[in-house]
């Protein structure tokens, strides 16, 4: 396991501590967490595009050998009286 050294004001760790001593933790335990947490999402994010990019790429997402024209895509049929 790495070891990381950041710089904080030291107001700002005091009130750390103490609050992560009232919720029974530390403020190291709250830092691993919330890389955790950070570097996590990023996972869930390009796991979601790459699943994405999968999809559009398979034969489902195709309809077969249709084309549409300019003005198929935008017609917008007649107006309701």
């Amino acid at each position: 396991m790495a070891n990381l050294t950041i710089t904080v004001d030291d107001r700002l760790l005091r009130l750390a501590r103490i609050k992560a001593l009232e919720q029974g933790t530390s403020v190291n335990a709250l830092l691993r967490e919330y890389l955790e947490a950070y570097a996590g999402a990023a996972d869930a994010q390009a796991r979601a595009l790459d699943d994405l990019l999968d999809l559009s790429a398979s034969p489902a997402s195709r309809r077969g050998d249709a084309s549409w024209t300019r003005d198929d895509l935008h017609d917008r049929g007649e107006p309701s009286a």
